[in-house]
């Protein structure tokens, strides 16, 4: 039986910093099983299911996360989407070959990384982040460092086990108003949490992995959180989409090919509509304009 996707958080409570150890295996498969990807972006997607997920742990807020990659590479779009609640759904967007072994650079070109974050209550923030070395934790590692906020350190595991992808990571950082001596403990922890296994992560017990790595620390855990993966889409809001078109539009497609065919790119869910459906959008549209 596959082990259940989790967040876990736990604190290192005599030196002020607080950690998170997550697995994704399960919601990685889920959002690769209706696509066919090169083994390269299936890789990039696992790492920035890990990261979106991790990040999202560290917002004290009830809203949605965006994290996206964009480039002039083969790959042209790669994007994770989540929550507070940790329910996850991404999708990648390939024109052009992407060869196995690719780079993060090789299958992006110049590119960046977007974070938006948009609480339920409050102001939407976009962050813009840099592409640096050869993965997604070199890139929002240098830009924690960049943005003088709180040290923070992630690491970031995706792989294969008996044939199946696994994902998984830990994240390490700062309390605020915490002591220099803290921070001197940080770059310890960070020494020996670069250590873990994508395959320890992924099998071993969260109590067994704090073990190995921090046998000698005090460490408090707290209860889980599940992660799941979750599609938003529904077919109100596909229809709310047709309404958005012209009437001529919307008549174009259903006669050329007598049906309209709306397929979620993240799931793979078609939503059809056939004549009498348009009929009853259009009068729900002459509804809206009287």
């Amino acid at each position: 039986m596959a082990k259940q996707d989790q967040l876990h958080r736990f604190l290192f409570e005599q030196h002020a910093v607080r950690g998170e150890m997550i697995t994704v295996d399960e919601t990685f498969h889920h959002i690769l099983q209706n696509h066919d990807y090169p083994e390269a972006v299936k890789g990039l997607l696992g790492e920035l299911l890990v990261a979106t997920s991790l990040l999202t742990a560290t917002l004290k807020f009830d809203g949605d996360i965006t994290v996206q990659i964009q480039g002039d590479g083969p790959v042209k779009l790669a994007v994770i989407n989540g929550n507070n609640l940790q329910q996850m759904r991404g999708v990648a967007r390939v024109d052009g070959p992407v060869v196995a072994g690719s780079t993060l650079k090789q299958m992006i070109g110049n590119g960046f990384i977007v974070i938006t974050i948009t609480p339920k209550q409050g102001e939407r923030y976009q962050g813009i982040v840099a592409i640096e070395g050869n993965s997604i934790e070199e890139s929002i590692d240098a830009y924690f460092r960049q943005s003088e906020q709180l040290p923070t350190r992630l690491f970031i595991r995706v792989g294969e086990l008996d044939g199946k992808g696994i994902a998984g990571g830990m994240l390490l950082q700062v309390l605020p108003a915490a002591e220099n001596s803290s921070h001197e403990f940080f770059d310890h922890l960070v020494q020996l949490t670069a250590t873990i296994k994508g395959k320890e992560l992924s099998e071993l017990d969260i109590k067994e992995v704090l073990h190995r790595l921090y046998h000698e620390e005090d460490v408090t855990l707290y209860d889980p959180q599940s992660v799941e993966f979750r599609c938003t889409c529904s077919r109100e809001r596909c229809e709310a989409s047709l309404i958005t078109l012209s009437n001529e539009d919307v008549m174009e497609i259903l006669h050329k090919d007598g049906k309209i065919d709306m397929e979620c790119e993240f799931c793979g869910t078609h939503y059809v509509f056939i004549e009498s459906d348009i009929e009853g959008l259009n009068n729900e549209r002459n509804q809206q304009l009287h």
